[in-house]
């Protein structure tokens, strides 16, 4: 049909964007159409494709390929998109968070963060969507860092193979919350997130997506029928304060988003997330957890699930963090509301500079010392 061709026509074309740039992300027929064209067989894509769920560095390292092979897929522009360690850090939790060098010298974060789960371990990783970014939230130290640009499929599958590598342990758990507000790269968000699914085995009820609310991309995100989580932030019951807290959401109003969240959980059947910053002060009182619970009571009734995260503070910020009574107490009221699902967020990496952002601004004042453009 005519669908179906400008489905594989648009398929065809970011195939070959992603092969002009990087391996990592590839299916494996992507890569077996790739390996003809050079005049392989189409196996050799299956076995390039193996490398690549493993976690290999370099095509120099893909060891069962001719080395004449290899040398041609070097020639042809082709490399593996993996990145470099820049720095990293933990905490006495054994959180762990990365910086990592892109081939460009910008460097992006990503976190991960251990837990023994009624004797079993999880792993999740926080990954990023972009380098940087646009949103401006008040409270957050990636927006105070400015915005660079998107990454690219194979930028976001990297890190979660540099975390797996450093804990040498497998990923169970994916959430898209590092810096970047990952609906402003949904593209590259989306098929990142198939990748791990399919390729790595992380099942898509145990990644998550966190948006502070782009208009038109919720409804975007459930055309591709996933059952990931949906995490939205909202950080306030009405919409002027939440405009103080988010300047972006001047274009999207709050009612609006809460009947895009409405429409995604009837699309795909599974609930989303609120998540809720608390800044003492600013939006944590009672009298705000008593109106966001006649606000979610409202769309969703007893099935809402609100995640209540006390403010991590950042460098340049006048913003505190809540008492652990006044983030007790709201949660009392929210459930006093109707709300019963409401979780508290345990704060991890705090030590390690692990507000989202942070680590990053350290080093990206200016380009990365030593750093050589023509070599990327």
């Amino acid at each position: 049909s005519q669908s179906q061709s400008q489905s594989q026509s648009q398929s065809q074309s970011r195939v070959n964007l992603n092969m002009s740039t990087s391996l990592l992300g590839c299916s494996v027929a992507e890569l077996e159409r790739a390996v003809v064209d050079l005049g392989e067989k189409p196996y050799r894509g299956k076995q390039i494709h193996q490398h690549l769920v493993r976690g290999v560095g370099d095509i120099d390292h893909m060891t069962n390929l001719s080395v004449e092979f290899r040398e041609r897929l070097k020639q042809s522009g082709y490399q593996v998109g993996r990145s470099k360690i820049h720095s990293q850090s933990e905490s006495p939790d054994g959180t762990k968070k990365l910086l990592l060098q892109l081939h460009d010298g910008l460097v992006v974060e990503t976190v991960g963060i251990p837990l023994d789960d009624f004797d079993k371990q999880r792993l999740t990783v926080c990954v990023s969507s972009q380098v940087g970014c646009a949103m401006k939230c008040s409270f957050c130290a990636t927006g105070k860092g400015g915005f660079s640009r998107n990454l690219s499929v194979s930028e976001i599958i990297d890190q979660v193979l540099h975390v797996r590598e450093q804990f040498s342990q497998r990923v169970s758990n994916v959430v898209y919350m590092g810096m970047g507000e990952p609906m402003m790269n949904l593209s590259a968000v989306v098929a990142s997130l198939q990748f791990l699914n399919k390729e790595l085995e992380i099942g898509q009820r145990h990644i998550t997506v966190s948006t502070v609310g782009v208009p038109n991309t919720i409804r975007r995100l459930a055309e591709h029928k996933l059952q990931s989580i949906l995490a939205v932030s909202l950080h306030a019951p009405f919409q002027s304060l939440r405009e103080q807290i988010v300047p972006t959401a001047k274009v999207y109003d709050i009612h609006a988003i809460l009947e895009d969240c409405r429409y995604y959980f009837e699309a795909t059947g599974r609930r989303v997330s609120f998540e809720y910053i608390l800044i003492s002060g600013i939006n944590d009182s009672d009298d705000l957890a008593r109106d966001l619970a006649k606000l979610l009571m409202r769309y969703y009734g007893r099935a809402s699930h609100v995640n209540l995260i006390p403010f991590n503070s950042i460098d340049d910020s006048d913003f505190q963090r809540p008492s652990r009574n006044r983030v007790m107490s709201f949660q009392k009221a929210l459930r006093a509301g109707g709300v019963r699902q409401v979780s508290i967020r345990k704060t991890r990496g705090s030590e390690s500079a692990a507000a989202c952002g942070q680590l990053r601004n350290q080093y990206q004042k200016g380009p990365l010392d030593g750093f050589n453009a023509s070599a990327g």
